[in-house]
């Protein structure tokens, strides 16, 4: 065996003993919440949107920035001869020239003209040869008032998608608050069915044995082992709703499906809490919410695009300087290797496109003062509503924690009974079922508390 082979016999010995042997991470609700907040995919993708609003901002400066083009031309004439005649007709004399009223530049065009002048035809032939150049081009905006206030919307931009993130990992840390809680209190509901079964299959052999001895019948037997195959059925059920709520909460934290996890809190951990709290006293500062610090910046991005649509009956100046490099030239070529200049473009006439946007603008405008209008009062609402399902929820808290403790203690005192033969096993069934239900509208009394609780809290932003 060469040492390539055993290195990777380790490795995957390595391998195994690793996914065999890895831990339960354990949370708190805090730890959940906070792990949530760096690995969920939904705020990932959030915070993504913030990196592509960043991006465009900088795609909008850079269109008021310097621009630099740079083009490489090559043209080919296939060697075409293009004939210039001089003397304006059919004299063989050659045209007289005054040569002292030329100055130095019509001198050079003059001695150029002449070489290419043939004195027994007079006429030209030129050639038009290959030509090839390369060009540089520097193009810097000027003055425009839509790249201004495209600059500001750009920016407007930026602080919507940091918003969005803000109210995604409300979203995050809520559901995961409520998963958490909703897995206390269901396995908190299968303790309580555990509990219940093992006192029914501790009556059923008390009762078979009374059977057995002539006390009871057949029926009462049965009617135990139903109740038992009933709570059996129910205990599998809600397994299963534990399962499928931990990978809803994996989900949420971006773990994999097949990691162990355990929860530290209790529900006395959301509960002593809420004893002391006194959410109808409690003043709400809706200009924390974050959906209405979302709508506001909307409107100042309308108001933004409004003054874009203005901007657009300004005049828009920009200047420009190339340089070209003749690489391949003719020998009669005129173009200047350095240009420089400026370009005013003034809208004039647009048939009312300009108008029409303007006017679109200011409508849009108008719809997001009516819906930040709108948001405020639904909020105001919301806040009420909020609080009196609180104190709602925290009222049948309160009630149903005292029917649970008065089921608790008649079950016992039936059980006890049955025992000495005083009720009937129809009578300690009922009693069964009547504490189950207690126990079960309880628990759901504390699920509606704690959920109530968070609605309150995303309200306030203060999750």
């Amino acid at each position: 065996m060469n040492l390539k082979t055993i290195f990777l016999n380790f490795s995957a010995i390595l391998t195994i003993a690793t996914t065999y042997g890895q831990s339960a991470i354990e949370f708190s609700v805090h730890e959940a919440q906070a792990y949530a907040i760096e690995n969920n995919l939904q705020l990932q993708n959030a915070r993504q949107d913030v990196n592509i609003a960043e991006q465009q901002y900088k795609e909008t400066r850079g269109q008021g920035l310097p621009q630099v083009d740079g083009t490489l031309d090559y043209m080919t004439n296939f060697n075409y001869e293009a004939e210039i005649e001089f003397g304006g007709g059919a004299s063989s004399e050659p045209p007289t020239i005054d040569y002292t009223q030329l100055d130095a530049g019509d001198m050079e065009l003059m001695k150029l003209l002449q070489g290419f002048t043939s004195s027994s035809t007079g006429g030209s032939t030129i050639v038009m040869e290959d030509q090839s150049s390369a060009t540089v081009q520097i193009s810097q905006l000027i003055f425009g008032g839509q790249y201004w206030v495209g600059l500001q919307t750009s920016r407007i931009g930026k602080e919507l998608a940091r918003q969005q993130v803000n109210i995604t990992e409300l979203d995050v840390k809520q559901s995961v608050a409520n998963i958490y809680q909703l897995i206390l209190v269901t396995e908190k509901i299968t303790d309580v069915l555990t509990k219940n079964l093992e006192n029914l299959r501790s009556l059923k052999v008390h009762t078979k044995n009374m059977y057995e001895a002539g006390i009871a019948e057949q029926t009462d037997v049965d009617q135990i082992a139903v109740s038992i195959s009933q709570l059996e059925n129910q205990y599998k059920s809600m397994k299963r709703n534990i399962n499928l709520s931990y990978n809803r909460l994996r989900f949420q934290l971006g773990l994999e499906s097949d990691q162990e996890i355990t929860l530290t809190d209790s529900l006395n951990t959301f509960l002593k809490p809420l004893d002391k709290i006194d959410r109808m006293a409690e003043s709400f500062d809706i200009t924390k919410n974050p959906n209405y610090q979302m709508i506001k910046t909307q409107k100042k991005l309308q108001e933004k695009m409004v003054d874009m649509e203005k901007w657009a009956y300004a005049p828009t100046l920009t200047g420009f300087y190339s340089y070209t490099e003749k690489i391949m030239t003719t020998g009669f070529d005129l173009s200047p290797n350095n240009a420089a200049g400026l370009n005013l473009s003034i809208p004039i006439f647009s048939s009312g496109i300009r108008k029409a946007k303007v006017e679109k603008a200011k409508i849009e405008l108008d719809k997001a003062n009516r819906s930040k209008e709108m948001l405020e009062e639904q909020l105001k609402l919301q806040n009420n509503q909020l609080r009196f399902e609180f104190a709602s929820a925290f009222d049948n808290y309160t009630t149903q924690k005292e029917n649970v403790q008065v089921a608790r203690r008649i079950l016992k005192n039936m059980q006890d009974k049955y025992k000495q033969g005083v009720i009937s096993t129809i009578d300690l069934t009922q009693a069964n079922s009547n504490y189950l239900e207690a126990e079960s509208t309880y628990l759901n009394a504390v699920l509606e508390l704690m959920q109530a609780d968070l609605n309150l809290k995303k309200l306030y932003n203060n999750l």
